[in-house]
């Protein structure tokens, strides 16, 4: 007769472990103190370590009368997939704004991947003549880091930049970001452009977007980009379209003089 209490009790002594297990492993899973807290801070920016720090806009882009230009970046910037080289958005650009370009373009090449005709961005950067003198450089890029992975990817922006700056104290930098190659963006494209942009913010250097700003959509995507024998690079007047839209954004950061190729500017969605 006293057995049955006895048996009646094992089932509640049963639920009260399982609750306590369930309790455990919940704390568990909220607090693990064996996994490093993540820092929300942007590698490389310094000028924002402090969370009660406001970024700094940057100031508006004065160039002289007649500016040279140092561009700088990856195949778009090389011209590839225009009818000639010279005929790519970085050389037309020089009409634009009624001066000069540097155009140092290596296709493949990114801030961690080594291009085609020469290496990566970093050693790219220290192998350029100090005696190029820019008023204004313009570092475009890149896609071709997709496939590197994020790792490491913000240290080697910020060593370029920082090269990039050191060589050429005297120019302004403005940042051109990733411009999509197919639609719809890729998760990689969106996340260099994403790092480039904060990275840019933490220096107060100005940084223009083809993927926020839609220069290439739906509509027009096929009027831009040669898909066929130009391996999703620009047509040629795809970076006449490209040149007009980058000078037409430089005039906006301050007042850089901008005209318009051709008398008009040149729109192939239309």
């Amino acid at each position: 007769m006293k057995a049955a209490p006895a048996r009646r009790r094992l089932p509640v002594a049963g639920l009260a472990v399982a609750v306590i297990l369930a309790l455990a492993a919940v704390v568990l899973g909220v607090w693990r103190p064996w996994v490093p807290v993540p820092s929300s801070a942007p590698v490389g920016a310094a000028a924002v370590a402090n969370e009660d720090a406001v970024a700094i806009a940057p100031v508006p882009l004065h160039l002289p009368e007649h500016p040279t230009v140092l561009v700088f970046g990856d195949s778009w910037t090389y011209g590839s997939a225009a009818t000639d080289p010279t005929l790519g958005y970085a050389y037309q650009l020089a009409a634009l704004i009624d001066g000069e370009t540097i155009v140092d373009g290596v296709r493949g090449s990114g801030y961690l991947k080594p291009g085609l005709d020469g290496p990566a961005f970093g050693e790219r950067i220290a192998a350029l003549d100090p005696a190029l003198s820019p008023d204004l450089i313009i570092l475009q890029g890149s896609i071709n880091d997709r496939a590197q992975g994020e790792a490491g990817y913000r240290e080697a922006v910020t060593a370029a930049w920082d090269a990039m700056a050191a060589k050429y104290s005297e120019a302004t930098i403005v940042i051109l970001g990733p411009a999509p190659h197919e639609l719809p963006v890729g998760a990689e494209t969106a996340r260099i452009d994403a790092d480039l942009g904060e990275l840019a913010a933490a220096r107060s250097w100005w940084y223009i977007s083809p993927v926020a700003q839609d220069w290439i959509t739906e509509q027009n995507y096929l009027s831009v980009i040669d898909v066929e024998v130009g391996r999703k690079h620009p047509s040629t007047d795809g970076h006449r379209y490209l040149a007009e839209k980058l000078a037409a954004a430089l005039g906006e950061l301050g007042d850089a003089p901008v005209t318009e190729a051709g008398g008009s500017e040149t729109t192939p969605e239309q």
